[in-house]
């Protein structure tokens, strides 16, 4: 059967160029012109897509004849049904969706793991900034939220079925925290920051890119009124759980209007998955372009710009394919057995 997909793709100078894309995907692999998974197009999933998708163009298809087109689609859990059934070859993953989808966990326990899943780099993290006004921060960790069970203090956990409620979830689960007793608000960024403003709630849930533009109005309006909670070693190890995907991450002391201390949290990945049955080498020359031309892909997105080398592997939720992993070797990268694939 054949699939129809029409995207927009952005070239250097920022024009807009309508993108139609409709083969078989046998026919995809055999022109090695992959589909690349992304999410809406008013997120960040898609332009950080589509600057793979322009690189990959620009420095992969003269040379070896490999190029990358994206899509927008409805986020992770979409793009895990894509990849699985190779309408789709490359997808951008929020972390712990790629965790659910490895251990057949989660919105993925009816259909089993997901065995093709591999992982080919981390782009960018999503950070924990668990909010609660400073006169409820006793410890100013994140055990403070154990107090807010049974209280009327309301905590704004995210939009239902978002991944933002998704994640905050699964860590306080790990905390030993239960949010089903908390009163709970179902709110976006925005509006919870406004809430909090206004006193209707006592804390929110907001894991994004540093600086978060609901967190910096916050501070710039009740200053340390405020707290972003930290989270200790153990915190951060019974948070994961089972899974090894929040890792360390400080947000440095004035990052945040008053902000004077630095701000102890984890995060975890957004990253770019594969098929385990991709081409060892396809995947290695467009990993290698991806660390070669960071100077390139930032300019296109600015959430790139975070992307190192030293982070490629930082939580990754599922094996790497052959193909990364033989780029990291090379480059002396120092890959865990749980990345290793079978």
């Amino acid at each position: 059967m054949k699939l129809g997909f029409v995207t927009k793709a952005l070239l250097t100078g920022a024009t807009a160029v309508a993108l139609t894309f409709s083969a078989t995907s046998a026919s995809a692999a055999d022109k090695r012109n992959y589909i690349l998974a992304t999410a809406s197009t008013g997120g960040t999933y898609y332009p950080v897509g589509v600057a793979i998708a322009t690189l990959s163009k620009i420095k992969l298809e003269p040379k070896f004849g490999l190029s990358v087109s994206a899509i927008s689609s409805a986020g992770s859990g979409e793009n895990i049904k894509l990849l699985r059934e190779n309408q789709a070859q490359f997808a951008i993953l929020q972390g712990l969706y790629g965790a659910w989808a490895w251990g057949g966990e989660g919105p993925f326990e009816q259909v089993g793991k997901q065995t093709e899943l591999r992982s080919v780099s981390m782009l960018w993290q999503n950070v924990e900034h668990f909010v609660l006004k400073s006169e409820l921060a006793k410890t100013g960790t994140v055990a403070d939220l154990k107090d807010l069970e049974g209280t009327n203090n309301k905590f704004s956990i995210g939009k239902k079925n978002s991944g933002t409620e998704g994640s905050g979830r699964q860590q306080l689960k790990g905390l030993g925290i239960d949010p089903d007793k908390f009163s709970l608000a179902y709110m976006g960024y925005g509006a919870s920051a406004d809430a909090m403003q206004n006193g209707n709630i006592d804390g929110m849930n907001t894991p994004a890119g540093v600086p978060v533009s609901a967190v910096t109005r916050l501070y710039a309006s009740m200053g340390d009124k405020v707290t972003v909670l930290d989270f200790t070693d153990e915190q951060m190890k019974a948070a994961n759980g089972d899974y090894q995907l929040w890792t360390r991450y400080v947000i440095p002391a004035n990052t945040y209007p008053g902000q004077t201390k630095d701000i102890n949290t984890v995060a975890q990945p957004n990253f770019l998955a594969t098929r385990a049955d991709m081409s060892e080498e396809d995947v290695y020359q467009l990993t290698k372009s991806l660390y070669e031309n960071l100077g390139y892909l930032s300019a296109i997105h600015k959430a790139t710009s975070v992307m190192a080398i030293e982070k490629a592997i930082a939580g990754l939720p599922v094996p790497l394919h052959p193909g990364a992993a033989r780029y990291y070797r090379e480059v002396g990268l120092d890959i865990p057995a749980r990345l290793i694939a079978d």
